[in-house]
């Protein structure tokens, strides 16, 4: 018997609680979402949906948190109300903050790396995370400014600096949240 089995049953409710949870967690993501607050020097609002991925990632992993976020991207392209404003279509995630949306996906997968390469070390899952935002912001900043025609420092004031010090509070909730959230899903 693997650990794997021993912990959790048969390779086959193993399967079962994977696909489970990554449906929850896809809810939760399309749940938090669209709750958003315009900010009024930027066409990017202030939401919890990076914090719903940390947590996605923290009780999934690397390969079924990104797969998450790519149904929750998949969900808001189809058209739900599911992105940032209850927005949701094509024209959302190619509008200017589409690539914010699709950097969540570099999110997942280099905080999920990180927390695998380093399992229960609580610097890793913070690196993790901050590594996994600046790529995003990265992403989402030279899409910004190639879609208003802005210079990636005006395009950096108005889609990254205002919300650092918010996401830094965000990181750290969710560094002491995951884990224990984790433990708890552990012993269901």
């Amino acid at each position: 018997m693997s650990d794997k089995t021993t912990i959790t049953g048969s390779p086959a409710q193993s399967r079962t609680r994977t696909l489970t949870l990554t449906g929850l967690m896809t809810a939760v993501l399309c749940i938090l979402g669209p709750f958003s607050i315009p900010v009024p020097i930027s066409p990017v609002p202030l939401s919890l949906t990076n914090f719903a991925v940390y947590i996605t990632v923290y009780l999934l992993g690397m390969k079924s948190g990104t797969v998450s976020v790519l149904l929750y991207l998949c969900l808001g392209t189809t058209g739900l109300p599911v992105f940032s404003g209850f927005g949701g279509g094509l024209g959302k995630l190619a509008g200017p903050t589409g690539g914010y949306l699709i950097g969540f996906l570099f999110l997942a997968l280099i905080q999920g790396f990180l927390m695998e390469r380093f399992p229960e070390r609580r610097p890793a899952d913070i690196a993790g995370m901050v590594s996994g935002l600046a790529v995003c912001y990265a992403f989402g900043t030279l899409w910004l400014a190639w879609q208003l025609h802005l210079t990636p420092a005006a395009a950096l004031t108005a889609g990254v600096i205002p919300y650092l010090p918010g996401d830094a509070v965000k990181i750290i909730f969710a560094a002491v949240v995951g884990p224990k959230l984790k433990a708890r899903i552990g012993k269901v």
